[in-house]
């Protein structure tokens, strides 16, 4: 919910910098924007797909082909796009998820990319906006966290922790910034059709088409919501999962499908 003892703005975006934006959730958003009339700066490591998506946008946008974890390569891309004003909206939804076993040696160098992306990725993109959002008073910082931080799944603890690390971050970020007039959202999505899913060998319930996913993220970041669940019934069984005492979730999740490892990151 928001916090209503600081109002802010929830007018139209006019400009927004995305992070992941080359595909799954990411496209999905910039084409919701940019169908609003918003400018765009759209930030992802594959330049062909993503300058083929800044093409078949309508509007003019920036394009930043560069990895969240290189913290240089974001702060020279925010300068740049705040050269044409500040953003409205900063949406850190770049991510990646790979199975890892704890006792693979193979996996801890997934496990440490994991970690830089989705969590000092998430840190990096907001950090160079912050200072310009604070003297403007108004602007909302989004981070795409998941309901797989909200426990840890058996074959995915790099995944989940990771998750779970940006739920906390974004916690901790939406009070320091309290009545900044910046509100901080944490969007954690369950089941989303993406690439990120389409790898998936398990049965994904209430799972929902990207473009409607981006919809009803949009929502929640026009209300300034600090903590939503998308969709809402993964947010049913998010609470669930939460109240299950350990033995119980053991049992329960011990046969859980598991992410494929030694994918492409």
């Amino acid at each position: 919910m928001p916090d209503p003892a600081c109002p802010a703005s929830v007018s139209t975006p006019t400009r927004c910098f995305l992070t992941g934006a080359s595909s799954g959730i990411g496209e999905a958003l910039a084409r919701h924007y940019a169908a609003t009339g918003a400018t765009l700066g759209l930030a992802a490591r594959r330049r062909p797909k993503l300058e083929a998506l800044a093409a078949d946008l309508p509007g003019s946008h920036a394009c930043y082909p560069l990895d969240v974890a290189d913290s240089g390569a974001m702060r020279a891309a925010a300068a740049d796009f705040m050269a044409g004003g500040v953003p409205d909206i900063v949406i850190a939804n770049a991510g990646i998820s790979v199975g890892t076993l704890a006792h693979e040696a193979d996996d801890m160098a997934a496990l440490r990319r994991v970690f830089e992306t989705n969590v000092a990725g998430m840190a990096q993109t907001f950090q160079p906006f912050i200072a310009a959002m604070k003297a403007r008073g108004s602007g909302r910082l989004v981070g795409i966290a998941s309901v797989a931080g909200i426990r840890g799944l058996p074959g995915a603890g790099a995944y989940s922790a990771s998750k779970a690390a940006t739920i906390a971050y974004l916690e901790a970020l939406r009070v320091e910034l309290r009545c900044s007039g910046i509100r901080v959202v944490t969007i954690a999505p369950g089941y989303i059709a993406t690439p990120m899913t389409a790898v998936n060998r398990y049965p994904m319930p209430f799972l929902m088409p990207a473009d409607e996913a981006a919809r009803r993220f949009a929502r929640a970041i026009e209300r300034g919501s600090s903590y939503t669940v998308i969709p809402w019934q993964m947010g049913v069984v998010a609470k669930l999962m939460r109240l299950l005492p350990n033995p119980v979730f053991d049992r329960l999740f011990a046969r859980a499908g598991r992410k494929p490892r030694g994918l492409d990151l």
